[in-house]
């Protein structure tokens, strides 16, 4: 099942993306949160506010959504992980 995430970022962008669980393409409906996952992959990331640790990578939907969560404002989140 897909997992939608509707956010916003610092500047008040909105954005709306389906987090895909796929390595090649983590994300799909925005090309600036595409980047910031990019950006962020192979770094270590926290899934909730007290761990645990895992390393971001695009095919794990837990941890694209532990990135949008950390450098964006989630306003809705819809689905699994």
């Amino acid at each position: 099942m897909p997992h939608t995430v509707t956010g916003r970022f610092d500047d008040g962008s909105a954005y709306k993306v389906v987090i895909t669980g796929e390595a090649d393409r983590p994300v799909i409906g925005s090309a600036r949160v595409a980047a910031l996952v990019e950006l962020h992959a192979g770094e270590s990331v926290l899934l909730t506010p007290t761990g645990p640790l895992r390393m971001m990578a695009g095919d794990d939907t837990g941890a694209v959504l532990a990135v949008l969560r950390r450098y964006t404002d989630v306003l809705e989140s819809r689905g699994a992980p």
